[in-house]
Order: C-alpha cells, then structure tokens, then sequence
C-alpha cells in the first residue's frame, strides 16, 4: 500500500523513481480506506532531507499511510525555504485539536545546548505532553528520544569525549517485543551524536523496557507499554550519503571529526561507502506501524484515550 503525501512535495518523485509506491492526495481522496494518519514533527535543518528519508520508509508497508508535516513556530528556519514550509507544513496550533494514530519526532543538531537552552523547547514540551492524550505510539529518534526521555521520565543526556560517528553493531535485547520481530542477531544502525543516556539511568525506571543495544553505541532501542512510546537513538533512517555529507561538512570547516566507524571500505573516504542497515531501518518501521499503530489503534481516531 502507499504513503499519501502531497501532490507537489520533493519527497513524491524521487520515491517514485525508487519505485515506492506513492499516492498523491488527489488520488487518495477516491478510495473509501482510512489511513493511518503519521504526524512527522521535523526538527532537523535539512528538513527536505529528512521527510524523503522518512516517507521511504513509512511509504515501503502494506499499509495506507497519510504523513502530515509539522515544524515548530517558535523556530525560524535558515536551511529549509519559507515557500516549502508554508506550502507542505503546518503547527501545533492547526493540529492540537485532532488526533493521529502516530508521530514522529526527529533528531536536531542542538545536542551541545541543556535542553531548556533550545530555542523551541518550551512548544516542544507541549506538543509531547499533548501528545500523551492525541496520539496513539510516539516515535522518538536520536536527540528526539534524549528529549523525550529527559521530559517525561526525566533521565539526562551525558556529554561523550567524542562524537559517536558511524555505523555500529547491535543486539537485539528484548526478542519478545514485537518492534524487534525479524531482526537479525546482529544488525546495523548509524549514529551521529555528541551526547548518550546511561543504561543506568534508563533502568531506573521499570515502566521503559530496554529492546537492543549496542557495546560501542549504547542502548538503541526503548519502548513503553503497548509501544505508546518508542524511542530509538540512532539514525535507522539516513540515506547512503548522509554520514559522507555530514564528516565532509565538519572536515572542511576544520572541526575535529573521525572517520566514521565501519562506513567506508578500509576507511578510505575516497571509495563508495557501504550501506549495511537498510534491511533493519525498513523491518523497524514496518514493526512499528504494523504491531504498535495498525494492529491496537482505534479505527475511531477521536476515541484515543490519554496514557496512564
């Protein structure tokens, strides 16, 4: 089944020329289906980037999914164009009063800042306490997940001597969740972050459940009961360039970066890097709308009930 999204979107051609299956809003309007409706939160600064990166996945299912696009008010975007923004996304304030069978909320480059320093934090803590009440599995990635973390169960976020930058090995923990069903023994995730959370800290609190780690990288994925809440801190979603751009990026502008871990053959930046975790990223979107949102949400999207 296809991902809906709308009509004029960048996203929408070059899923089609991946061969995911898209349908336009025109077409959709047609078809006596419901979707699952995804709200995708977009914090990051390559916002055109990250929702086509994020479409393929949601679109790569055999459910009908509907992605409506949101970014906060109380930031302004330097990266993304006005244009863009005004024409595919909307705010809080248009949609507090409706509910989603899912959302996502991605990572930002503001690792370096407490979380109270963010400019957009104070609309952030809104929307994930609304979020409690008007979506049914919230999915949270890298910084997106130390946020939420530190917001609803208040667990930090720990600076790292250095910049986890790569692509890692990890373990699946917790076989009995359903987020983890088919994944390998050993599967791949890319990373990109300053700052970790402590397992120690996570396990504090009983009501989050630990489903894969990784020795290098840390605990990756966590999950609430019945999957309300999922949080994941890698980057399952990055295209094959996306670490090639970002260490290009620093290495020209003279910051300290590493080759990123187990990315390019023999760690030679010159060559074609290897995409090792394109399997796993789909298997975990695919577990998340099918077993977390598809199989438990209500058909009445209005009759989703508060978390406990």
């Amino acid at each position: 089944m296809p991902i809906k999204i709308p009509n004029a979107l960048p996203a929408a051609q070059t899923l089609t020329n991946e061969n995911i299956f898209v349908m336009t809003e025109t077409r959709a309007i047609t078809q006596d289906i419901r979707p699952l409706k995804i709200l995708l939160l977009n914090l990051m600064p390559t916002k055109i980037a990250t929702e086509t990166q994020l479409a393929r996945l949601l679109g790569n299912t055999p459910l009908q999914v509907e992605m409506e696009l949101m970014h906060t008010r109380s930031h302004e975007s330097k990266n993304t164009s006005k244009e863009h923004l005004l024409n595919f996304y909307t705010t809080f304030d248009k949609v507090k009063d409706k509910k989603y069978d899912g959302m996502i909320i991605t990572g930002a480059p503001v690792e370096h800042l407490p979380f109270e320093e963010v400019e957009y934090w104070e609309e952030l803590c809104q929307i994930m306490e609304w979020s409690k009440s008007h979506v049914f599995s919230t999915f949270h990635i890298c910084w997106g997940a130390q946020a939420g973390l530190y917001y609803h169960f208040g667990i930090p976020k720990v600076q790292l001597k250095e910049k986890l930058f790569g692509v890692f090995p990890h373990k699946v923990e917790r076989r009995s969740s359903m987020l983890m069903r088919g994944f390998d023994e050993t599967f791949m995730v890319p990373h990109s972050r300053h700052t970790t959370v402590l397992r120690e800290d996570v396990e504090k609190h009983k009501e989050i459940k630990i489903l894969a780690s990784s020795p290098e990288a840390g605990i990756y994925a966590m999950a609430t009961a019945g999957g309300r809440q999922v949080f994941i801190t890698g980057h399952s979603e990055y295209d094959a360039y996306t670490l090639k751009n970002e260490y290009l990026r620093d290495k020209n502008q003279g910051l300290p970066i590493h080759i990123p871990y187990n990315y390019f053959p023999g760690d030679d930046d010159t060559k074609e890097p290897i995409v090792t975790w394109r399997s796993h990223a789909n298997l975990i979107y695919q577990n998340w709308l099918n077993y977390f949102v598809y199989q438990i949400t209500p058909y009445d999207i209005m009759s989703i009930v508060p978390m406990k």
